[in-house]
């Protein structure tokens, strides 16, 4: 009857061990996921321990079996441990790129393109003048202002960056401040999510009309993590991700990991869940049937990965490892770049004996995989930062990882320099292909306007003003404003609703002008303002 007893609670201490593990740990119930081996083998472990404490004893310094069939069970399940062991050894290296280096280097289909057919010369209103960390300080200080959350609420480490009616954009959700503040504002739900416009730094908290009760800051069967794996047990999710749909309404965009090289390996994106925050509504899509307003399927470090496999492996795995002919990587850090109105991944491509040079770039879409290879040889983004941080060494600036811009059909690296405290004060434009070109300034007109200086005296051809578009009219209204030391003159005309910025320094004439006068002027479209770029 004892024994009886005891088997029974071990086995009742062992099912709860088993499903708390499955609670928090939240396997996959696939044999391509590593975590649901490593649970399969802590559980017959644990079991092999139990079977082996009843088939055996140890007594008078000796061991000794039990009955013979607490014997065989024990044996059987030893056994059993060891077969998931070497499948587990077995599967890792059949999957792996040493024994399928020709698979891993197609698991990513490359095009050839023309930079300037698809990089198109954008305005400035379009270009994202912030990086992560400093949309992560603005809405940190945007949270500090909001006294009605900033005692209940923090703001999410997301900040996912997508492509927002037109604009790149980076959102995150609101979580809770603590666990006690999570049981006084449970039944609600997060209030509110961030949006921070990357061009024009406007930091917006988004109110909702109904709480996000779906989340990562949530707890028990809420839990986004927990809600996926209880509604799907068998999907092994890669990153999770923040997004907004084109209604305002947060989703959680949720990668299927899909594996084509043998148990582990070759792992790509087969489709996605996508979850709504706030009610739960869920939903599993095929990569075809992906919702276009979706922006994040592939996670920058999944493409690069890829990318990487197909630059090393196009001689097979010993040559990426010791001859190393034709092979090439990604250069480190990434940039996004919002085109066709999705997200794409941007990254230099240079040899595996890095010489601090490129020889192309790549851009990755972020919901498809689609890539793109450009041939052009010029600076590594790192060496293109050196020289912008080397124009400003006496402010002290550090630079950001760069963006790729057509400026004058110049393939052309954007750089923000930030101060101390990680605001954006001046911004550069470094010529890929002659790095020693850098223009900086205090605004994103004046340094391209210096930028396009340098390369004419330089014997670059570049498109000159006169493609830019123009205005005639009358002024009806001029005024003057200091800006960071420069006095700059806005103009409003009589026919055109738009404001006119004027830096004095670079057109001096203008002060002969005043309200009535005629004047033509050459701009750029900025987000606030249009600089000028030529006057008549």
């Amino acid at each position: 009857m004892k024994k009886s007893i005891t088997i029974i609670l071990g086995i009742i201490i062992l099912g709860l061990v088993g499903f708390l593990y499955y609670y928090i740990a939240l396997p996959a119930v696939n044999i391509h996921s590593v975590g649901f081996w490593w649970f399969i083998l802590v559980a017959l472990i644990a079991v092999a321990i139990l079977a082996g404490l009843k088939a055996y004893s140890f007594k008078n310094g000796k061991i000794q079996g039990g009955k013979s069939i607490q014997r065989i069970i024990f044996k059987i399940i030893v056994a059993v441990t060891g077969a998931a062991i070497v499948i587990l050894i077995i599967g890792s290296i059949l999957s792996s790129s040493m024994v399928n280096a020709n698979k891993y280097e197609k698991l990513l289909t490359i095009t050839d393109r023309n930079y300037t057919d698809d990089i198109k010369e954008i305005s400035y209103k379009d270009i994202p003048v912030l990086d992560k960390d400093s949309a992560v300080l603005l809405g940190s200080r945007k949270m500090g202002s909001i006294a009605e959350y900033v005692s209940q609420f923090e703001v999410g480490p997301n900040y996912t960056q997508i492509n927002y009616q037109g604009n790149p954009v980076r959102v995150t959700p609101l979580v809770y401040g603590s666990t006690i503040k999570w049981l006084s504002n449970r039944s609600k739900g997060i209030p509110a999510y961030m949006k921070i416009n990357m061009t024009n730094q406007d930091v917006e908290l988004v109110k909702l009309p109904q709480g996000m009760k779906y989340s990562e800051s949530e707890h028990f069967g809420r839990n986004i993590y927990r809600y996926l794996r209880f509604h799907y047990p068998t999907y092994v999710f890669d990153t999770i991700n923040f997004e907004i749909g084109d209604d305002d309404i947060p989703y959680w965009v949720c990668p299927v990991k899909k594996y084509t090289i043998g148990l582990f390996g070759g792992q790509t994106i087969g489709g996605a869940v996508i979850v709504n925050a706030v009610n739960g509504d869920i939903n599993y899509y095929d990569m075809k049937d992906i919702p276009t307003w979706v922006d994040k399927v592939y996670s920058a470090d999944l493409l690069i990965s890829l990318y990487d496999y197909y630059g090393k492996l196009k001689h097979g795995y010993w040559n990426s490892v010791f001859g190393q002919k034709d092979s090439l990587q990604t250069t480190e850090g990434y940039n996004y770049i919002a085109m066709e109105d999705d997200v794409w991944v941007y990254t230099g491509v240079t040899s595996v004996g890095s010489d601090e040079s490129n020889v192309g770039f790549v851009l990755m879409n972020q919901r498809t995989a689609e890539t793109r290879y450009y041939s052009i040889s010029g600076a590594e983004e790192y060496s293109a930062m050196a020289s912008a941080e080397g124009q400003v060494q006496n402010l002290g600036y550090t630079a950001t990882f760069p963006l790729l811009l057509n400026i004058g059909g110049e393939p052309t690296y954007f750089i923000a320099l930030k101060d101390a405290a990680g605001l954006v004060k001046m911004y550069a434009l470094v010529n890929i292909a002659k790095y020693q070109i850098v223009a900086t300034g205090d605004t994103v007109n004046a340094c391209e306007k210096t930028y396009v200086e340098l390369m004419k005296s330089s014997g670059i051809s570049v498109a000159d003003t006169s493609k830019l578009p123009k205005v005639t009219g009358s002024i009806a209204k001029i005024s003057d404003c200091v800006v960071d030391g420069n006095t700059h003159y806005y103009i409003l005309l009589n026919n055109s609703d738009k404001i006119f910025d004027v830096r004095v320094n670079d057109y001096i004439n203008i002060v002969k002008f005043d309200i009535g006068d005629t004047i033509t002027l050459t701009y750029s479209e900025g987000t606030d303002t249009n600089a000028v770029l030529g006057i008549e």
